[in-house]
């Protein structure tokens, strides 16, 4: 893996002792990672084209770690995020978790189970940027797409046979199969299955015609 895709932590947490304690602990397991006292400088230096994960704080100054989790969710972030407090409580877990936390744990935390966590987040954080890489490559060759192509890959992904697609746009068999072709080869489709397998799996919304 190069240095630009090599996954990252980011620990977010205004005690700056704890920063350096846990920046510490994830280097003895080889675990990259870069930390910040505020919200504010994170947003700045903050790669959303990069594989990571944030290990955040939920009390802080200025901006509180919810407050930010809700930032980066309105940006259609990903980034998987292990909350922090020294004052958590079921509520608080609860909150955390359905906006879309990875984790929550309590001050003192285990350095252990904190390893063990990051890890996973890592691994989570992993598989979305690869998922959201085949997106955009998917999105890029669907684009290149003529207004007829994308009218017929929708009727395809919608299980309409050749014959019943020709019907709708009055033009013959022969015609579709030819649009079926271009269509997987701009693509870059094994099949026209794997093509709607494609776009299914990754949710992709084909552009306007």
């Amino acid at each position: 893996m190069n240095t630009q895709t090599q996954s990252i932590v980011y620990i977010i947490d205004d005690d700056r002792e704890l920063c350096t304690s846990l920046a510490w602990l994830l280097e003895s397991v080889r675990i990259q990672s870069v930390c910040f006292t505020d919200v504010g400088s994170f947003l700045e230096s903050y790669d959303p084209d990069r594989p990571a994960c944030m290990v955040l704080d939920v009390r802080m100054p200025e901006v509180g770690g919810f407050q930010l989790q809700e930032i980066l969710n309105r940006a259609g972030s990903a980034i998987p995020v292990v909350f922090v407090s020294a004052h958590g409580d079921i509520r608080m877990s609860v909150r955390a978790l359905q906006n879309g936390a990875v984790d929550f744990l309590e001050k003192p935390y285990d350095p252990q189970h904190m390893v063990e966590v990051v890890q996973q987040a890592l691994r989570t954080a992993q598989e979305r940027f690869t998922q959201a890489s085949r997106k955009r490559v998917l999105l890029a060759r669907l684009s290149q797409l003529s207004p007829r192509e994308l009218e017929i890959l929708r009727m395809v992904i919608d299980g309409v046979p050749s014959k019943n697609i020709a019907t709708r746009l009055g033009i013959s068999v022969k015609t579709v199969d030819v649009h079926r072709t271009r269509i997987r080869e701009k693509a870059d489709a094994e099949s026209m299955a794997t093509l709607v397998r494609d776009v299914l799996q990754h949710g992709v919304a084909l552009p306007s015609a």
